[in-house]
């Protein structure tokens, strides 16, 4: 995690700055996002909570998502990654909703992706998504890629908005 809060620290001076909040969906990155925001004092400024959000029944009891909202989704996705971010600015009141869903390994998932794949997503004032491919199954390594590229993400949605009122 070492390697996340240098990151993380700037995130959290930006949001403070900003007067801004950010909520966070975490799956196969196992709340290392969550924990990286955490880590910086002063972290309830804008941290206003998170799930790890690594099942369907955690899907329907923590964020409320049901079955009928999947209709033609797939998880570790990008629109699954959006919804989960759009979920979570919404239920937490947030500026920012963040969030990641993939496959860290060492095998890949049920739906056909392979370890090291995982979609991220930022919502807010700007929205954006991306997929990520590291290309091998080493767990612990593609947690902290997964955890310093959705990090990433917000760094750069942050500088593409104007701050919020």
């Amino acid at each position: 995690m070492q390697d996340l809060l240098p990151l993380a620290a700037a995130l959290a001076e930006r949001l403070k700055a900003r007067g801004e909040t950010v909520s966070v969906s975490e799956s196969s990155s196992g709340g290392l996002v969550s924990a990286a925001l955490l880590a910086v004092p002063g972290a309830s400024a804008y941290f206003q909570g998170g799930a790890v959000v690594y099942t369907r029944k955690a899907r329907s009891s923590l964020l409320g998502i049901t079955d009928r909202e999947m209709l033609g989704m797939r998880s570790s996705s990008e629109p699954y990654a959006q919804l989960l971010a759009q979920t979570l600015r919404t239920r937490f009141a947030t500026h920012w909703g963040i969030a990641e869903t993939g496959a860290s390994g060492p095998s890949g998932n049920s739906y056909g992706d392979a370890a090291g794949h995982t979609c991220i997503a930022v919502s807010g004032p700007i929205s954006l998504v991306r997929t990520i491919e590291t290309g091998h199954g080493d767990r612990v390594a593609n947690m902290r890629s997964f955890a310093a590229a959705l990090l990433a993400l917000l760094d750069e949605a942050l500088d593409g908005a104007s701050p919020q009122p």
